[in-house]
């Protein structure tokens, strides 16, 4: 052989060689990489409630995946994905009803084989979904829905990120009687839902009402069925009874119709309404959106989120150039899952010494945690650490400031978690009956 095939083969034999290393090296460290984390997104992506709800909570999921994923959100959550663990999405429709909520669940658990489920909107899909997750011990976060009576029977593997709807009704009753004036306060009406959360609204809110201004007289309890999308009949009832104040927990397509419907008629001027979930109609209606009503956003979030919170500031940004408006308050209770997951998932890994913590470690961090968000700080301190406690925020509408492209918002007020938060031992109406015992408001 001569000397130029020797070295020749030599040079493939080495390349051969080098390759062998090469792909061994690259096999090693695929084996080694942490694996993905794969997350089920469950919120509406159809029907009446797609648009002003759960189309902004998908995107604020991808929002955030996509950011975390690539180590660009601020500390304390700069560290990519879940503790260097990439995040994967599986995304779920939540339109169709409470059977079609738990027949899409079960896939997720059992034949998606996500590793944790953030969802829901509705109350009712909430409460129908609750023995499920016991039954399939699966961790699960409910990102959004209000429902005081999910946790009345302790869950396990379920947990809340946000307050619940007792926090905005008694925030909407305190915030109008300041505003007001309770002599100016005669009589209240109101329009819910006729469901879990529609029904639990107007009771809290009642019910408070009653206590904090006992002279006020309780007009018309209206609740229409959920979706209808036709409130006539309802509006010319509020209309005649003529009560100083009107308040709905409406929210998605039903609070978009009744404002279409009742704002030509008069509904903003012969009633004071209070809307605890307008938020998400402003960006929707725009310069259209009336003068004088009482707007709420399930919490600090959205319009009236903390304007001096870095945190805040980023995620707002981010939004914004990602899909040219503002986000609304069902987008940050989904930050608010979002980041609670990522912030209970690294505690564990410290806690427990492990790069990848089972399930069960997983929660067990979560359970009682306090983590900051967009919003200001969320701590789990309810339902034996499975709740979060939350403030509350009410303004005015003031017209349409064409200059930032937004309803102006005047007369804000926010309330602490400690004005709207029956202490540990009591029932939530046991004590609104009793006064609001250790409650401290400003």
């Amino acid at each position: 052989m001569t000397i130029s095939r020797k070295m020749t083969a030599l040079a493939a034999a080495l390349a051969v060689a080098l390759g062998s290393a090469t792909y061994a090296a690259a096999t090693l460290k695929r084996a080694d990489a942490p694996q993905p984390i794969r997350i089920g997104i469950v919120s509406f992506l159809t029907g009446a409630a797609a648009a002003p709800f759960g189309i902004p909570a998908q995107d604020a999921a991808k929002l955030l995946i996509d950011r975390l994923n690539k180590g660009k959100v601020p500390a304390p959550y700069n560290i990519r994905g879940f503790g260097g663990h990439r995040l994967q999405a599986v995304y779920v429709d939540e339109a169709g009803g409470a059977s079609q909520a738990v027949s899409n669940y079960r896939q997720l658990v059992q034949s998606q084989n996500v590793d944790l489920v953030i969802g829901y909107i509705s109350s009712g899909d909430c409460l129908a979904l609750a023995p499920v997750v016991e039954e399939l011990k699966k961790f699960t976060i409910f990102f959004d829905c209000g429902t005081s009576s999910l946790f009345q029977k302790p869950l396990a593997y379920g947990f809340r990120t946000a307050g619940d709807q007792a926090n905005d009704a008694i925030a909407a009753a305190r915030y109008v009687l300041t505003v007001k004036g309770k002599s100016n306060v005669q009589s209240i009406a109101g329009i819910n839902q006729n469901y879990a959360w529609g029904q639990d609204n107007w009771k809290t809110f009642s019910e408070a009402m009653k206590v904090l201004n006992p002279d006020v007289d309780v007009k018309s309890s209206l609740f229409p069925t959920l979706f209808s999308g036709q409130y006539s009949t309802e509006i010319s009832r509020i209309l005649s009874d003529q009560a100083t104040v009107t308040y709905s927990s409406f929210w998605g397509g039903d609070l978009d119709s009744l404002l279409q419907q009742g704002i030509p008629r008069g509904l903003g001027q012969a009633t004071q309404l209070i809307l605890s979930t307008a938020d998400t109609a402003l960006p929707e209606f725009g310069s259209r959106f009336p003068a004088g009503i009482i707007v709420g956003a399930r919490g600090p979030h959205g319009a009236l989120a903390p304007e001096d919170n870095a945190l805040n500031q980023w995620f707002v940004g981010e939004y914004q150039k990602a899909y040219g408006k503002v986000p609304v308050y069902p987008a940050y209770h989904m930050a608010q899952a979002i980041l609670g997951a990522k912030a209970s998932y690294e505690l564990a890994m410290k806690k427990f010494k492990t790069a990848s913590p089972t399930e069960k470690q997983w929660r067990a961090k979560l359970r009682g945690l306090t983590f900051d968000t967009p919003s200001g700080k969320i701590s789990m301190t309810r339902a034996l650490g499975h709740q979060a406690i939350e403030g509350s925020a009410y303004g005015i509408s003031d017209g349409y400031d064409a200059k930032l492209g937004r309803v102006k918002l005047t007369k804000v007020i926010r309330y602490s978690p400690k004005c709207l938060t029956a202490p540990p031992g009591f029932f939530l109406y046991d004590w609104i009956a009793r006064g609001f015992p250790g409650a401290t408001c400003p």
